[in-house]
């Protein structure tokens, strides 16, 4: 079980830092593409519009697999108790006790 832990945690990580370069690269809408390749050629590796397609696609599958695998670590973290799931849940109720009638001079 630890080493299926460890392996989501290291698929987190990598997906977070993947994510993170892969959002940093792309540039904005009023961008050109010298702003992003240095020299304004319109034929990259990736074609004229090719690389904002192709970073947009992976960048969402980066993002996907970051939340897939949050979710994964919270469902093998998580105890097996689903009652004491929350910050309350540790908390016991509280004992009741009988009421004693009071005595009133008469």
């Amino acid at each position: 079980m630890e080493l299926i832990k460890s392996l989501v945690l290291i698929l987190n990580v990598v997906s977070a830092i993947a994510t993170i370069v892969l959002v940093l690269m792309q540039h904005g809408k009023g961008a050109d593409m010298g702003a992003a390749f240095g020299s304004g050629s319109a034929g990259s590796l990736f074609g004229s519009s090719g690389s904002a397609n192709f970073l947009s696609r992976t960048t969402a599958v980066t993002a996907t697999l970051f939340f897939a695998s949050c979710l994964a670590l919270v469902l093998l973290v998580s105890p097996a108790k689903k009652a004491d799931l929350g910050v309350m849940g540790a908390q016991k109720p509280a004992v009741e006790q009988p009421v004693q009638p009071s005595k009133i001079p008469e």
